[in-house]
This record gives structure tokens, sequence and C-alpha cells, in this order.
């Protein structure tokens, strides 16, 4: 871990890191791990527990069709809040890749929805001082994950307190959503708590650099961010297995940025007005504009 966090301080404005349970962070070494960031002045934004490596969730999680294995994810949950309270971590990430089905007549749609809320409320209110987020994914590692788009998700969560989501940004284009309505609908059930940024060919989860396929749509996101006074982390979700990792990590965030700088070229009254007059030739001048090419 010291290998992987002196990595990280090279990429210039980067802030903090996510870390997922009983990979990088115990009940042995945690104290260690907190040490280990405040050396590099660096944030541990996220914990997430593992609830999709290990043979035991195989066929589910937090909705899986027995209830033993439905109560261990509940107390995985439960400990990671409790390793993120310790670490003034404000988020974890309950990313229910295993609660899903592949075959037709392979699950009880009704009964795993229930479960699923049933175990999100048991954990919401276990520590306070922690907020559950909840990643949606269409697919993968099953065929057909039940939280798979972002109005789903808010349908689970709903009058559940101290539970979040967070927006993938790739797993949204790979769902076939707009990005920045996925956003814009998320954020106004007060729902949009945190940012996974990376790109795709919309096909899969490809996990590539930010701005390296859509970029127009992630110009329009960064536009709804602003306007939607959105303050929480935005952070980098990319799987550089070819490239170097600080360098790509670099050109990643050096997108954002540039795309924040893009909407402050034309400035948010000027976007506002273009849509709201819904002209689609006014929207491509103001995007050829904004980008100044």
């Amino acid at each position: 871990m010291q290998e992987m966090l002196d990595l990280a301080v090279q990429v210039e404005g980067l802030d903090g890191l996510e870390l997922v349970g009983n990979w990088h962070v115990n009940d042995d070494n945690i104290y260690e791990v907190a040490e280990m960031f405040s050396d590099r002045g660096l944030k541990i934004c996220m914990l997430t527990p593992d609830l999709w490596t290990q043979a035991k969730w195989g066929r589910g999680s937090l909705a899986a069709p027995d209830a033993p294995t439905r109560q261990a994810a509940i107390d995985e949950v439960r400990k990671v809040m409790d390793w993120a309270a310790e670490l003034d971590c404000p988020y974890i990430d309950v990313w229910p890749g295993q609660d899903g089905f592949d075959y037709c007549f392979q699950a009880d749609y009704i009964e795993a929805w229930q479960w699923f809320r049933e175990g999100l409320t048991a954990c919401a209110g276990h520590n306070s001082k922690v907020r559950i987020l909840v990643e949606y994914k269409p697919k993968e590692p099953r065929t057909h994950c039940f939280v798979n788009s972002a109005a789903k998700t808010l349908l689970l969560l709903d009058s559940m307190d101290n539970v979040g989501v967070l927006l993938d940004v790739g797993h949204a284009i790979y769902a076939g959503e707009n990005i920045a309505e996925a956003a814009a609908l998320l954020s106004s059930y007060g729902k949009l708590d945190y940012v996974h940024l990376n790109d795709n060919y919309r096909s899969w989860d490809d996990d590539m650099m930010v701005g390296a396929v859509h970029l127009v749509e992630y110009l329009e996101l960064v536009y709804w961010l602003r306007r939607l006074d959105y303050q929480g982390w935005l952070t980098l979700d990319i799987f550089p297995y070819r490239e170097d990792g600080v360098a790509a990590a670099t050109q990643s965030r050096e997108w954002i940025e540039a795309f924040f700088r893009a909407v402050d070229r034309v400035g948010m009254d000027e976007f506002a007005q273009v849509i709201g007059r819904a002209d689609a030739c006014e929207a491509v001048d103001l995007v050829r504009r904004a980008m100044n090419i």
C-alpha cells in the first residue's frame, strides 16, 4: 500500500483515495493505514465492502435467496461502516454486483427487492457518522443486476434515510442513460452524493480515461454539476492496464478540469438560455464554442 500511495501523490490535485474493506484495511491495520494517509496529506474518501469477490456471495449478498448469506452481507457492511467512522471517512459504497440473476426463473423478483430494502435499512441506521451509497450497474458479474439504473435505484431507496447514490459515469453510459440527465434526476431527489469518472464505448464497462470517447456528454454533465451545485467528490474509477497509472490519472484530471473551463468560457447563463430555447442547432454551436474549436 505504501508504494501505491507514493504513486498516488504524484498525481497533481489528487486529494484522496478509496479503499476496499479487507483488501486494504482491516481490524489489524486500521491505524497504520490512517497514518500512511495522514503522512501524505491524503483523505480516505470512500470504503467499499467486498460483496462480490468471495464465493459466498456467488448467489447474492443483501438480496441473496438464503437468510444466512443476507445476514452475513449486513454484518460485512456494518463492519466496514465502523472502519469508515474510525478513519473519518464519510461514505461507504455498496456495489451489489452479485445481486441479480443470470437465467429466467432464477430469482424471486418481489422477494429479492424486499430483501434488498430490508438489508439496506438494517445497515443505514447502524452508524450515523457514515452514509451508505448504492452504486448501480446494468450487469457484471451477473448478466442482470437488480439495481441497474438511476431511476430503479431511486425506487429502491424510496423513503430510506442515510442512504444515497454513487453515480458511476461508465455504468450510466453503458446502461444507455444520458449521464447529465441521470445526475439531475438523482439530485432532484437529494440522492446525488458521489461521482465516479471514467469512459467507455457504451457496450461495456471499459473504465477508460475521462474524455476518451464521450466529450460532449461529459461537457453536459459538468454543466449540470455546476448548475446542481454539486459539492461531492469527483473520483476516478479507471483501469489503465497497459498505461502508466500516474499518467492516466493525470490525463483524466486534466480533461475534467478542461470541461469545467469550457463551461466557464461560455457561462452558465448562456447555457441556460440555449437549453430554454431547445434549438438543436444552437446547442451544437454552443458545444463548439465551449470547446473553443
